[in-house]
């Protein structure tokens, strides 16, 4: 038997950070607005006639071979760590072999490893009979990857990798509410140029540092946290609206506050590559992730999207990704 699951990557439009628990609780009405890539993060199972358990990262150059036997051992396993303790809490009774892949950058700030997560997740609970619904996925994600990266996960990537399409997700005290949002996915298309700026990610927004600062009671970071869910409100009623022009002012109002929340959320190679877009049709900028290093969005001017990508082409290392919207999310193949 042949498993073939995928999710979609993510490009984050507003209200990245408010998405951690127990953050968003501070601030009734917590929004994040996001959308999925057809550049995809990929999981394959082929199920062997023996125990062996191979896992492999074609990214990543890293395979090894463990065994049904061996299972409890994955939980302590740091090779392939995320996939290691998938494993380990599916506990799979028959061997396999598991190949994972990406088809975004590493380090690119488009979600990938929460893409990666989702795709693992739907393979392994096919592998397994299908024990958990599809609604356990995103508690499951966040909750295995906090154990690998050691402190709190946020919740919005999961949700483009297992829905797609464009989304906003209401942060409430009783449910995180998923609102597919029916915009003008064209438009989007044909105004949003991303790029990877060759540098992977280095975080240049420390999750764990801003979530003790809010913690511990930080006014300037609250008031800050409190402009991030307004911004995140405000670009969610916009793309309904089918307004670019406010979409842009938007977009360049939230830059000036994701960069007091981490000055070196932009590198100076990420700064000279948006003083190009914006001097050749682009708009407003938006960093994709945690920023310092990764991908960057561009809204571009009608008309312009091309001038923008051959600007951005220019530069040495800089590589300008081609996608569309993903209109769905999770998908599994048997065969």
């Amino acid at each position: 038997m042949i498993i073939e699951a995928s999710a979609p990557t993510r490009v984050d439009l507003a209200g990245g950070t408010i998405d951690i628990w127990p953050l968003y609780l501070f601030h009734p009405g917590a929004t994040t607005v996001n959308f999925a890539l057809s550049l995809r993060a990929h999981c394959r199972i082929e199920t062997r006639n023996d125990d062996a358990i191979i896992l492999e990262s074609r990214d990543r150059n890293i395979a090894f071979e463990t065994s049904v036997g061996s299972i409890e051992d994955l939980i302590h396993e740091e090779r392939l760590e995320l996939i290691s303790k998938l494993v380990h809490f599916f506990k799979p009774t028959k061997g396999f072999h598991l190949t994972a892949y990406s088809e975004v950058p590493a380090g690119a700030g488009l979600a990938g490893s929460s893409a990666l997560n989702i795709a693992c997740i739907g393979a392994l609970n096919h592998l397994v009979g299908n024990r958990f619904a599809e609604h356990n996925f995103v508690t499951l994600a966040a909750n295995i990857e906090t154990t690998v990266i050691k402190v709190p996960a946020g919740f919005q990537d999961y949700y483009p990798a297992l829905y797609g399409a464009v989304s906003c997700l209401h942060f409430r005290p009783d449910v995180i509410e998923r609102e597919a949002l029916n915009i003008n996915v064209a438009e989007l298309e044909r105004r949003i140029a991303i790029c990877y700026t060759g540098e992977p990610r280095l975080s240049g927004i420390n999750n764990w540092e801003v979530f003790k600062r809010h913690i511990d009671g930080d006014p300037d970071l609250f008031r800050m946290f409190e402009g991030i869910r307004d911004s995140a409100q405000r670009m969610r009623d916009l793309l309904l609206a089918d307004d670019w022009a406010g979409i842009a002012d938007s977009m360049r109002r939230a830059h000036p506050n994701r960069k007091q929340l981490a000055p070196n959320i932009t590198t100076p190679q990420m700064d000279t590559l948006m003083e190009k877009a914006l001097g050749n049709g682009a708009e407003a900028a938006k960093v994709c992730g945690a920023g310092g290093g990764g991908c960057m969005a561009f809204l571009c001017a009608e008309g312009r999207k091309a001038d923008v990508e051959r600007a951005l082409s220019e530069e040495e290392g800089v590589e300008v990704l081609e996608w569309k919207v993903a209109p769905e999310g999770l998908v599994i193949i048997e065969s």
